[in-house]
């Protein structure tokens, strides 16, 4: 059993990742009949993919398809921590098995693409402005809104029926509400996996992986998606756990952290401002 699950959130996130990373592709690679078809094109390419993975592999594993998703349901007591690193580890390599299909698939188009941020952009995400700690409260609030809608949704059911096309939608909402400042990566193994493939993939003048980024998109969405877990059980089944408090003490600190930093920003600007017209 455990094997099948192993390959199952694999070839799960292996979907996600050809039909998530592949709508990124079509849309910033030079000569693509989708170039430059925009942001609406991305997060409905990203939505349908969380669903073509849910229905591939959702009767075998429940299609986490996301550490997020598997450390969120597991801090709410709704999955194992036994199933864990097997779980993430499916993930990552099928994440990175995934990035190297899309490689493939748009061969010509890496040579014709000179913008490297826009290479890169295929496999991993970035901030629209560079700011480390409101990047991570993006992360963390976007990952947030996904694991409580999935426990909302109804957690391990919500491959029945319509159930993974609501999920898709939600992960369209997301993308277009909240996307727009990190690129919405809501999960590490969706990020890390494809920055891996594009750190060892031979892709013609290609740049640097960003890695001094990479944490954000791993630790912003661990954070917020085992918050949103501990979060739904404190409020809807009254579990108020250690971990629940302690998360919320965290979060506390890391929300006061960022919004002072970019007060800050501003006043400075706003000195520099002064300073020029006086």
């Amino acid at each position: 059993m455990s094997e099948s699950e192993f390959l199952a959130e694999l070839i799960g996130t292996m979907i996600l990742i050809i039909f998530g990373a592949g709508v990124v592709g079509g849309v910033v690679l030079k000569k693509s009949k989708a170039e430059d078809s925009g942001w609406i094109v991305i997060t409905i390419g990203w939505g349908l993919a969380v669903t073509m993975g849910v229905y591939a592999v959702g009767s075998f594993t429940g299609a986490h398809i996301n550490p997020a998703v598997t450390l969120g349901f597991a801090a709410a007591g709704e999955f194992p921590w036994s199933k864990v690193p097997m779980y993430i580890s499916a993930q990552i390599i099928g994440a990175i098995i995934g990035a190297a299909i899309v490689f493939l698939n748009y061969l010509p188009h890496w040579k014709e693409t000179k913008d490297q941020a826009a290479k890169l952009g295929v496999f991993a995400t970035d901030p629209a402005i560079s700011s480390p700690f409101s990047n991570l409260v993006s992360e963390i609030i976007g990952t947030f809104v996904l694991v409580m809608g999935l426990m909302f949704i109804g957690a391990n059911e919500f491959t029945e029926g319509l159930n993974p096309l609501i999920v898709g939608a939600l992960i369209i909402a997301i993308g277009m509400s909240l996307g727009g400042t990190t690129g919405y990566a809501i999960n590490p193994a969706r990020d890390l996996g494809p920055r891996i493939a594009h750190a060892i993939l031979p892709i013609p003048g290609k740049g640097g992986s960003n890695w001094k980024y990479a944490w954000i998109p791993v630790v912003g969405p661990v954070l917020g998606g085992i918050y949103g877990a501990l979060f739904y059980k404190a409020i809807f089944t009254a579990d108020y756990s250690v971990s629940f408090w302690v998360l919320s003490v965290v979060m506390a600190v890391i929300v006061v952290g960022a919004t002072s930093s970019e007060l800050k920003k501003k006043e400075t600007v706003a000195d520099q401002f002064e300073e020029k017209i006086s």
